[in-house]
């Protein structure tokens, strides 16, 4: 079938929304109607050259939520109708990684733009008569979508796309930060530098984990103002003012928990985030850089000294078949106001506005509704 989506052909380029043919679902795959699609950073990181690709073009999205509408052969607990979110890992069920029951480190789903599909390594996407790899296996940036099944996650119908999609990436990295990588127990204090969509889960994660102070860095006033109405405690506009504040706050013993979940890590602020990590505490990395930066700058001494830890975390740290439902559960019992993370709608032909906006960090999180001009 013919269709629209927005690819990249090179780095450093606008991204482009035209004709692209999607095929059928092959053994083990489904075809999704996409019906929303988060913008996210790590769309535009690919497209930076942050992280880079052998290969071009790019079908763009990994954040988005549908309604199945075929399912292929050896697909048994998923129907036409169920109304899926995607997991922008895929797994495969059989790796290391799998077996031990890090589907979030899959070997197979973290080689997500060299091959092609999980099911045979060919590809089901194609413009201008080239195979297109589709972003984290999905590509959410076009109103259909062919999936491994292991790629989609089976959702409450009642639960609206718009709300459904965060939790394809930003709700689910950032509160499973703060719940599974970071393990914060109640009457910690806990840090959250850079409020978008990743790091406002967090705050409302630190919240729910019972968190006594939760300290919120972003230069956004908007962004600082509704990171406040999730629970923040303390907010701050930059990490310098953020150190001053934090030590005085705890009187110098700073934070258990930091949470970084800048737009783009940047290896020269590493030393000021753990400064603000306490002795015996950890420092989690929820967002991505550079893929060439290799020599950020930090006190090695006092990693030992005062026994700090620097972790990263991918997908929150949890299974997306569990995680994915759970931070949807606390959506639909009100303790995740991912309602007040949609900051605007876009159509796919206002791809570049959208990123436009989140580069500039006017939205915590913008989302693209597809209709049926897009189709």
């Amino acid at each position: 079938m013919k269709s629209k989506g927005a690819l990249i052909w090179d780095y450093a380029q606008p991204w482009s929304v035209e004709e692209i043919e999607i095929g059928d679902p092959q053994y083990g795959e489904v075809k999704v109607r996409v019906e929303t699609a988060g913008l996210c950073q790590f769309d535009q990181r690919l497209a930076s050259g942050d992280v880079p690709t052998a290969e071009f073009p790019i079908l763009g999205g990994h954040e988005g939520a549908g309604v199945i509408i075929e399912v292929g052969a050896g697909v048994d607990q998923l129907q036409v109708g169920d109304h899926v979110v995607f997991s922008f890992i895929p797994a495969c069920g059989i790796c290391q990684s799998c077996l031990s029951g890090h589907h979030n480190l899959c070997d197979r789903g973290q080689d997500l733009l060299t091959r092609g599909a999980v099911s045979d390594g060919t590809f089901r996407i194609r413009a201008r008569d080239r195979n297109v790899h589709p972003t984290s296996l999905i590509g959410a940036f076009a109103p259909y979508a062919v999936v491994h099944k292991s790629s989609v996650v089976k959702i409450d119908p009642s639960i609206p796309f718009d709300i459904a999609c965060l939790a394809s990436c930003s709700v689910t990295t950032g509160y499973g930060a703060v719940v599974n990588t970071a393990t914060v127990r109640p009457g910690e204090d806990v840090a959250v530098v850079g409020v978008g969509a990743v790091g406002s889960a967090a705050v409302q994660a630190a919240v729910i984990s019972g968190a006594r102070r939760i300290f919120a860095v972003d230069p956004i006033e908007a962004k600082c103002t509704q990171a406040a109405k999730f629970g923040a405690t303390h907010t701050y506009s930059d990490i310098d003012r953020a150190i001053g504040g934090i030590e005085e706050v705890t009187g110098g013993q700073m934070c258990r928990t930091v949470i970084v979940a800048v737009g783009r890590c940047d290896g020269h602020d590493l030393a000021k985030w753990m400064r603000i990590t306490a002795k015996g505490g950890s420092c989690v990395l929820a967002a991505t850089g550079d893929a060439a930066e290799t020599n950020p700058r930090m006190n090695l001494s006092a990693l030992t000294f005062q026994q700090k830890s620097l972790c990263g975390t991918l997908f929150g740290g949890g299974n997306p078949q569990l995680l994915i439902p759970e931070v949807l559960a606390l959506y639909k019992l009100g303790d995740l106001g991912l309602g007040d993370m949609v900051t605007r709608e876009y159509s796919l032909e206002q791809i570049n506005e959208g990123v436009a906006d989140m580069l500039e960090g006017r939205n915590i999180r913008g989302v693209i509704r597809f209709t049926d001009a897009d189709r």
